[in-house]
């Protein structure tokens, strides 16, 4: 609890015993002239003026500055109405519980704020620079890009870098709520915010503080309320013109009964007064916009960060996931697969004749190619090579110990009358030859996520509609991936600006409801940006993706996509909860109040008692799992 809050219980206690004895005196007539004026009026403005004289001011400032229709006015013209009418204890009493509703609510809030907040404990508060040999502590904004800082076990890691000397297990759940800790060493890329565990690291950094990834995620989270859901904006234009009808409405109550048909004044004064502590819309404006901080906190806790309450609106609908194959669903990483010996040569050989034709390419094919012969405890001899020619489009060839190898695609060897047994399987198949002989070929493929094929299970299982894969590849890769992983729609051979097209023709389909695309974040930024909802693999830190997507999964666990949808969805119940009740309430005790069958005690539940149940029902959203 914060001191303001603090201050605020102490002044509701001492009200509540002053009140109590005030009740207890009238009840008991201890006091014989409590009932006649001015004793009664003076001894009940004392605890009145102590829990209320802020609600007073508030409400006077903002007649002079113009913004007469809020709460506060509504509070203030309904206890002074009280009093005028001769209700005391009521105007006193009303006062005491809006004072106790705003309590809870303002604790509430700041309960649903620190479930998003929490991540800025990651900020680091200083960076450790070797000087002379003695360590110095700077503030990370000082530290210049190529700086080697010195991170000590315990430590927070205070901006991104590569690690240059040491060894250590890195605590990232504050980024990506896994608790499993990760293992660096030397060349291992280190984010800022993560903690470090036993071992001291030498890293040198990559990017400014501002640039850090902590400073990112800072941005997004400060920034995550200011972008509102479509119901959140309803509710503020909605209380905006109620209030004043409100307003408007009990005057009339209070005036035109007396004047027409010749009601009693205080009679009529007392329902207009109960009119308006009915009316104030706190149940309706703080619950909303509470929920979604709620849902916004369950899915940090996560490691999912949402970028605003229309986001998470937006996930609730989600009908359509369109995924970006490589990086996404499949690890970005080739692989050899599958090596097909032919003409009585063995598996090493082939691999061998691949490896050294491949030896001086940079191409992710090659780099797996050799990766793959080293693996096996081979290393190659540049000397045994000449002659290594790229072939556009093609291939390799080159001398090995002076005869030719080929490597490439099979209409490569085809070119030089070599007969080819074209491969079966699924990938990309790179042909040996050597000496005018086929060998045999190599298979080539992305490795599949270990968690895809279960994130597309728990995207259907939580009543997404569609699942749609985007790739590059051959129509045979990419159909096979599909088929494994259970896509229902799959696309191949597409160049990024195809996939922009095919998300725009999903997006114009009547049928088909809020479409989400899920990528990298590094090449997909343009899809990212024209679906409905673009999800964005974190990649432990990547600029891209915090750039780009409304929601980013810091750890790249696709399962967790089917958690947001889950979230979005009990948010959205809680707010239509929340609505409903709320309104249901207040319609029913303003006719009894207008009607007088509704005394002031029922306005206050009306008012507090039914703003204190709407946000204990929109708290449950800290405590879903």
């Amino acid at each position: 609890m914060t001191g303001k809050q603090k201050k605020v219980l102490y002044r509701i206690i001492v009200s509540v015993v002053i009140y109590a004895v005030l009740i207890v005196a009238e009840h008991t007539n201890i006091f014989p002239y409590m009932e006649q004026f001015p004793f009664g009026l003076l001894l009940f403005l004392i605890p009145y003026i102590i829990i209320g004289w802020d609600i007073v001011y508030k409400a006077v400032r903002n007649i002079f500055h113009g913004q007469v229709f809020d709460e506060n006015f509504l509070m203030f013209i309904a206890t002074v109405g009280a009093f005028v009418v001769g209700e005391y204890s009521e105007g006193v009493a009303v006062m005491l519980f809006y004072q106790v509703g705003e309590l809870f609510q303002s604790y509430a809030v700041n309960r649903s704020r620190q479930s998003i907040t929490q991540l800025m404990d990651i900020c680091p508060e200083y960076a450790n620079i070797e000087e002379d040999g003695e360590i110095k502590q700077v503030d990370p904004d000082d530290v210049e890009v190529g700086s080697i800082i010195v991170i000590k076990p315990g430590e927070r890691i205070p901006l991104d870098g590569i690690v240059i000397e040491g060894e250590s297990m890195v605590d990232t759940s504050s980024l990506t709520g896994e608790s499993v800790p990760r293992s660096v060493r030397v060349d291992s890329e280190v984010i800022s915010g993560c903690v470090n565990g036993s071992g001291l690291l030498r890293v040198r950094t990559t990017k400014e503080f501002d640039d850090s990834t902590v400073a990112r995620i800072l941005e997004l989270v400060e920034n995550a309320s200011s972008k509102k859901a479509k119901v959140e904006n309803f509710i503020t234009r909605f209380a905006r013109y109620y209030t004043p009808v409100v307003t408007i409405g009990a005057f009339l109550l209070a005036v035109i009964p007396p004047l027409l048909f010749g009601g009693e004044w205080f009679d009529w004064l007392q329902r207009a007064c109960i009119f308006l502590v009915i009316s104030c819309p706190c149940a309706l404006v703080i619950s909303v916009p509470l929920s979604f901080f709620g849902g916004i906190g369950a899915a940090s806790s996560l490691g999912i960060l949402v970028k605003g309450s229309n986001y998470l609106e937006a996930a609730a609908d989600m009908d359509t996931v369109v995924f970006d194959k490589t990086g996404t669903l499949t690890k970005g990483e080739f692989e050899v697969n599958v090596i097909e010996p032919e003409n009585g040569v063995s598996e090493e050989e082939v691999l061998q004749l691949a490896a050294y034709a491949e030896q001086y390419s940079d191409h992710p094919i090659a780099a797996s190619i050799k990766r793959a012969y080293q693996k096996r405890g081979y290393q190659t001899d540049t000397e045994r090579l000449s002659e290594v020619e790229e072939l556009a489009g093609h291939g390799v060839s080159a001398k090995f110990d002076g005869e030719e190898v080929l490597a490439g695609n099979a209409e490569l060897l085809k070119q030089r009358g070599i007969a080819v047994k074209e491969s079966t399987h699924t990938g990309t198949v790179v042909y040996i030859a050597k000496g005018g002989s086929y060998k045999g070929s190599i298979v080539i493929s992305d490795t599949i996520k270990p968690e895809a094929k279960e994130a597309v299970a728990m995207l259907k299982k939580a009543g997404v509609k569609k699942t749609v894969m985007l790739t590059g590849d051959r129509k045979a890769a990419g159909e096979a991936v599909a088929a494994q992983l259970g896509i229902d729609v799959v696309y191949t051979q597409l160049l990024p600006a195809d996939k922009v097209k095919k998300v725009e023709k999903l997006l114009s389909d009547e049928e088909t409801g809020k479409v989400a695309f899920v990528g990298d974040g590094i090449n997909d930024a343009p899809v990212l940006t024209r679906a409905d909802i673009g999800i964005a693999m974190g990649s432990m830190g990547s600029d891209a993706a915090i750039e780009a997507a409304d929601i980013v999964l810091m750890d790249d666990d696709t399962t967790k996509i089917a958690k947001v949808v889950a979230i979005a969805r009990k948010t959205r119940t809680i707010v239509k909860q929340n609505i409903v009740f709320a309104l249901g309430v207040k319609a029913l005790i303003l006719i009894l109040g207008a009607f007088g069958l509704a005394n002031m005690w029922e306005a206050v539940f009306a008012d507090v008692g039914v703003s204190v149940i709407a946000i204990i029902n929109a708290m449950r959203m800290l405590k879903f799992k």
